[in-house]
């Protein structure tokens, strides 16, 4: 079934300690636009980010958005400035020595020296975080590509429907085609009657010129290219495979046989229903617009 061009899809894991949120977001585009949206300290993790997102997408303009809350993880260490230790309890030392006092030291007091312990954050494991962060995200786009499989059902609904009627449309033109060519016929001999006023007409020639007119105004191929166009249509609309861009396509060959159609018929019937057709096609080409 087809999918939409739109959707959101969301999903939030904790995993080894860190809540991530992911959130996939899109809209219409030509080609496959990826925007990844997290902090700088994870921008190792993107390329890997974007070919997941290639995986699950091949056109639109997509938003990713990740955020990832460490503070449950024990990520981060304290480390012990030894030689400036050693140094603030010698200098302490001799300040007591000076003022003939036992020097008070203890771990508690010596720990509060500007630069004795350093907080300083952990190494962590990036193939591992970049891992889990993909995992987050591979089930954001399961829900965002469920959405938009709902919306592309919808969108297979309606485009269903005006193909139903470009056939009714054709059907149409296909019974009043061959209704002009007698008409025509008709007219002819009426105006050479008036002409020549006389009921001796040349029967061939009327034949003649009735044929031409006929060849003329044919829309034969045209219709059953229409029909051809119409039955592809159908089937992309059961592909599984993105088809936005050969539905465009198509459409386009749909709308350039109803142009030829009205242009070859100088007929009023036939004439309103390639403008109704022409109406359902420009509807058509407008919702194909938002298919993958």
């Amino acid at each position: 079934m087809i999918k939409s061009m739109t959707g959101y899809g969301r999903a939030r894991t904790e995993l080894h300690k860190r809540d991530i949120t992911v959130e996939v977001r899109s809209v219409n585009n030509r080609y496959l636009d990826c925007t990844v949206k997290m902090p700088r300290m994870y921008i190792f993790a993107e390329e890997s980010i974007k070919a997941h997102v290639q995986k699950a997408v091949s056109r639109g303009k997509v938003d990713v958005f990740i955020t990832v809350d460490t503070s449950a993880a024990d990520i981060a260490k304290v480390v012990v400035d030894r030689p400036l230790a050693e140094s603030y309890a010698a200098a302490l030392r001799e300040l007591a020595d000076i003022c003939g006092k036992e020097a008070d030291l203890t771990p508690e007091g010596l720990g509060r020296y500007p630069d004795v312990l350093t907080v300083t954050k952990a190494d962590e494991d990036l193939e591992t975080l970049s891992g889990d962060i993909c995992a987050v995200l591979d089930e954001a786009l399961l829900a965002y590509n469920r959405m938009r499989a709902v919306e592309g059902e919808k969108l297979a609904e309606d485009i269903a429907g005006r193909l139903d009627a470009i056939e009714r449309y054709t059907a149409q033109v296909e019974a009043r085609s061959p209704e002009t060519v007698a008409e025509y016929r008709q007219r002819l001999t009426a105006r050479m009657m008036e002409v020549l006023q006389s009921t001796s007409i040349d029967e061939q020639r009327i034949l003649t010129e009735a044929a031409i007119y006929a060849d003329k105004v044919a829309v034969d191929e045209e219709t059953v290219r229409l029909r051809s166009h119409v039955a592809q249509l159908r089937t992309m609309l059961e592909s599984d495979e993105p088809m936005g861009r050969k539905m465009d396509f198509l459409i386009q060959e749909v709308n350039r046989e109803s142009n030829t159609i009205g242009s070859k018929c100088n007929d009023v019937a036939i004439a309103q229903t390639v403008v109704n057709l022409k109406a359902e096609v420009e509807k058509m080409r407008e919702q194909v617009q938002n298919i993958e």
